[in-house]
């Protein structure tokens, strides 16, 4: 039986460029205490994805689709629901940090799949 492996999305709209937010996001990790098995996967655009197409529909049916960035997590040995709190609490230091300006709008949004519990 393979490993159980969380997955989460997050997607989110700053005015910081990409870069800025690559170099930032080690610092970030470290404030929140991102557990290193949280493997990240940070792109501008939502091209890149293909893991979970039924997801991928979900979202390409929301307006979060026309969010700049994507964050995709990934956490072995855990719930989707604890990858997607890890998520939000990276999402919410990119808010609190110099990444995203005083009276900047900052929208963002996670998505993951819920588990359901069988007796």
């Amino acid at each position: 039986m393979a490993d159980k492996i969380g997955k989460a999305y997050a997607f989110f709209d700053c005015n910081a460029s990409k870069g800025d937010i690559e170099e930032e996001l080690p610092f970030i990790r470290e404030c929140v205490h991102t557990p290193n098995e949280l493997e990240l996967m940070f792109m501008e655009g939502i091209d890149s994805l293909t893991s979970d197409l039924e997801l991928l529909q979900i979202v390409g049916e929301s307006n979060e689709v026309n969010m700049r960035y994507v964050m995709e997590a990934k956490y072995p040995n855990n719930s989707n629901e604890k990858t997607a709190e890890e998520l939000s609490a990276i999402l919410n230091q990119v808010y609190q940090s110099f990444l995203s300006q005083k009276r900047e709008q900052f929208r963002g949004t996670i998505f993951y799949k819920r588990e359901i519990m069988c007796d």
